[in-house]
């Protein structure tokens, strides 16, 4: 079933649609450098619920000014004063949104500048395609603020960086920029330029493929992650079973048959 987004409901989102189906989702908190408080987590979860059945083919996500996210809204956290059970739901409201990001089947291109810091860095890992600019960095300040993550960066940045280093962000404070965060696997892509336009040009052409596709693509993938080799490779086969006999995909294979389609080529 159809479900519409209202962009009037949206108060610390700023979204934005475009004529191909890509979405721009910027978070719009930039005197907090765009830190996360529950209401801004409440309409990630709001956002990334409706999206996949909206007719959203992609979705750039951003931040608005100088820094894509610098985590936790503390100062919220702080007066706030809560209890241990009370903090407990709150993360589960931010694994919440994450979850509905990562596994929701839409392509999330995440936009990075300045800080992507803390609970921002489990923001950004729970994108499926990073671009960061020259001003970029990520960190994990927990330890140092005496805290610890909760919105998933145990499971999805020690995925991308591996155990030992994000044990080590978390004890010194280490911080990663330029090359280097991309060889860790921290983006994909760093741009000399803005990140915003080379996320957008990645996004109008994962836009262009088709929405099973990538459904399966942005959401089977990161399932049969967290399962055994033995049923992986089961539930793989199910997959390309609906995906791969798709009747939109026939034209697509009718045009590699008859050699009109274009030919993948190495970067010149």
């Amino acid at each position: 079933m159809a479900a519409q987004i209202d962009i009037s409901r949206f108060k610390n989102l700023a979204l934005d649609t475009q004529d191909d189906g890509v979405w721009v989702v910027t978070i719009d908190r930039p005197k907090k450098r765009n830190a996360l408080d529950i209401d801004t987590i409440e309409e990630l979860v709001d956002f990334f619920s409706l999206a996949p059945r909206a007719g959203v083919k992609a979705v750039v996500l951003a931040g608005s000014g100088d820094h894509f996210c610098a985590g936790l809204d503390l100062i919220e956290h702080h007066d706030a004063d809560r209890s241990p059970a009370d903090f407990m739901h709150v993360c589960l409201r931010w694994h919440e949104a994450f979850n509905k990001m990562e596994y929701g089947g839409v392509p999330i291109f995440a936009a990075l500048q300045g800080a992507v810091v803390g609970g921002g860095l489990e923001l950004a890992s729970s994108a499926h395609v990073r671009v960061m600019d020259q001003t970029c960095y990520f960190a994990l300040p927990e330890g140092q603020r005496g805290l610890f993550t909760g919105g998933g960066a145990t499971i999805r940045v020690a995925d991308l960086v591996g155990k030992s280093r994000m044990i080590d962000m978390m004890l010194t404070g280490r911080v990663y920029q330029g090359q280097e965060a991309v060889d860790l696997g921290l983006a994909q892509y760093i741009v000399e330029g803005s990140s915003f336009d080379k996320a957008m040009e990645l996004a109008r052409k994962a836009a262009q493929n088709l929405p099973l596709t990538n459904f399966a693509i942005c959401s089977a993938i990161s399932h049969m992650q967290n399962m055994s080799a033995f049923d992986a490779a089961y539930a793989e086969a199910v997959v390309a079973g609906v995906v791969n006999t798709q009747p939109d995909a026939r034209a697509r294979l009718a045009a590699f048959a008859d050699k009109s389609a274009a030919r993948v080529r190495p970067n010149s």
